[in-house]
């Protein structure tokens, strides 16, 4: 969410649920209910009972909703409630897991523009006008049909079976799939990776609508990498906030 208004914040003074969320276009319930979660330290209380805020908590919720874009509610949750229990090293551990993550969807994306540009051409072998069995599609790529089996446990293929004899069946498009895997294989990319191609492959219906839904997926992922720069600088200021702040002002 884009600040509507900006407090200022300037350690020692304090302010009510509203003037933190104004700044972000949010309910005061909502300020309350990250203050409950742990997303936010705890609040003083007035004489008369009334919550109030520091610049401890301005930085909070920043860096807290800055973090959601990038990193999800359930990271961002684990990383706020770390650094407010004082356990720095859980919260960035966190961060880096999501880091990787980003990493590896970005692998993933990769594999799947490779199996977009080789779905795009026709295969050099051609594909078959009957089923295949096992030995046959193993033989045509040359590898065991152990590997077959194992990447249809992977989720990677979804052969049918004779109702009677239980004997895996590989129609033009498993055979087709079994290609695309092959091919992913030999370039490096592990089974988990090649299961996701094969799910975006099967989901978008053709090689033209995948082209376009790798669009998206790309200007998302692209999206993220930027919300985790811009929560990286609030989050790295609210623990500058906090290294600051004397025990027991916030």
């Amino acid at each position: 969410m884009k600040p509507q208004t900006a407090v200022q914040a300037t350690i020692g003074e304090r302010y009510r649920p509203v003037h933190l969320a104004r700044e972000h276009g949010i309910s005061t319930q909502a300020v309350r209910n990250y203050e409950r979660d742990g997303l936010l330290p705890p609040a003083g209380r007035t004489a008369a009972g009334y919550r109030s805020y520091t610049s401890v908590h301005l930085h909070a919720l920043r860096a807290y909703l800055a973090l959601v874009p990038a990193h999800g509610y359930t990271t961002s949750g684990h990383v706020m409630r770390a650094v407010n229990q004082g356990d720095l090293d859980t919260a960035l551990r966190a961060v880096d897991r999501s880091h990787a993550q980003l990493l590896r969807d970005r692998e993933t994306l990769d594999a799947v523009e490779a199996a977009a540009d080789a779905l795009s051409r026709p295969p050099a072998a051609g594909l078959p006008d009957r089923p295949l069995s096992v030995g046959h599609l193993a033989h045509r790529l040359d590898v065991s049909p152990a590997t077959l089996r194992k990447w249809e446990r992977a989720g990677i293929l979804q052969p049918v079976r004779d109702p009677h004899t239980g004997h895996r069946h590989y129609e033009a498009s498993d055979v087709r799939d079994a290609q695309l895997a092959h091919m992913l294989r030999r370039g490096g990319y592990p089974l988990g990776h090649i299961a996701t191609v094969m799910h975006q492959v099967r989901r978008a219906g053709g090689p033209e609508p995948l082209a376009h839904s790798l669009d998206v997926w790309r200007q998302r992922l692209a999206d993220r990498g930027r919300a985790m720069l811009t929560a990286a600088g609030t989050l790295a200021e609210y623990l500058r906030v906090l290294d600051t702040t004397p025990h027991g002002d916030a």
